[in-house]
């Protein structure tokens, strides 16, 4: 039997969804699959379903790019409740400790979080999407098993107190991927003598994306514009898929290089960077790719359209 074919639209962009709370990562996907009638959809990172905020989805040719926003960093507001351990590290799990949250002031908040910042090693939490022995930890959670994990190296850029009314405090983190921000908290609470979960999550930022630039698009206003037919208007929200890169230096191509670099060969491009990926643009500057900088000063093609 043959592959069955995309069936869709035809639509590149990447969408700055707010997730929703209570939806999954893929449930949300799904929908902005549908409500644009896309051929092709991914995400770039998933946000538990009692998280809201940031989940760009790629759609069409933008799926072959989205790996370099699932490597970006991230930004999320967190509130942590202090003095309750559950099974989860969020609302959803069970209470396996409740300790009174006493002697704790802003000083010793501030800190704790100090300690935090840096290079740090984490455990990933049972209830997360890690697979050991070709399982899901999350699924083996559900069944109430718990396994060893190994630890892994993490990134916090930044740890700011926003906010403190005990028992609850609000945080800004700013991390590497791979960072579980249940673990932070959780991390948090047992440095402070009281244990701790997140009652609130909120993603902030990925990469080059942040709330900061202009609000992020809601899921009932796609439903909307969907219902209404309106797929011009559903398209104008769509952001570039070389805006994921925008950090990355830019090549210009002559048209000849652009022709042997679509065939997969390494090109001289005069002025090029030294080192590191760059962005690709034809005579027309037309974005067709990224590239890799080689030992030799070439550049060579890395994902093309």
């Amino acid at each position: 039997m043959g592959r069955r074919r995309n069936t869709g639209r035809d639509v590149t962009g990447i969408l700055l969804l707010d997730k929703p709370l209570g939806l999954s990562s893929n449930d949300a996907l799904q929908r902005v699959k549908r409500f644009y009638r896309a051929a092709k959809a991914g995400h770039t990172g998933s946000l538990d379903p009692l998280a809201t905020g940031l989940l760009p989805c790629c759609l069409g040719d933008a799926t072959k790019f989205s790996a370099y926003l699932l490597d970006a960093d991230k930004r999320y507001r967190v509130r942590v409740r202090l003095g309750v351990t559950t099974t989860t590290a969020d609302a959803e799990g069970d209470i396996v400790a409740d300790e009174p949250v006493v002697g704790i002031d802003e000083a010793r908040v501030r800190e704790v979080l100090l300690g935090f910042l840096g290079t740090i090693s984490q455990v990933p939490p049972m209830h997360s999407a890690v697979k050991h022995q070709g399982q899901r930890l999350y699924k083996l959670a559900r069944q109430g098993l718990e396994v060893e994990r190994t630890p892994r190296e993490i990134q916090i850029f930044a740890l700011d107190l926003l906010s403190m009314d005990l028992p609850e405090i609000e945080l800004d983190v700013h991390c590497s991927k791979g960072t579980y921000v249940r673990t932070l908290a959780e991390d948090i609470g047992r440095m402070l003598g009281c244990g701790a979960y997140v009652s609130g999550l909120r993603r902030t930022a990925v990469g080059p994306y942040a709330e900061t630039a202009g609000p992020f698009v809601g899921l009932d206003r796609i439903e909307t514009m969907a219902g209404e037919d309106d797929m011009a208007g559903l398209d104008a929200l769509l952001l570039p898929l070389d805006s994921a890169l925008g950090h990355w230096p830019a090549v210009r191509l002559s048209a000849d290089a652009a022709f042997y670099l679509r065939q997969g060969q390494a090109v001289l491009i005069p002025q090029a960077p030294t080192h590191g990926l760059v962005r690709l643009y034809d005579p027309s500057q037309i974005f067709v790719g990224v590239g890799s900088i080689l030992d030799d000063g070439r550049v060579q093609p890395k994902r093309l359209i």
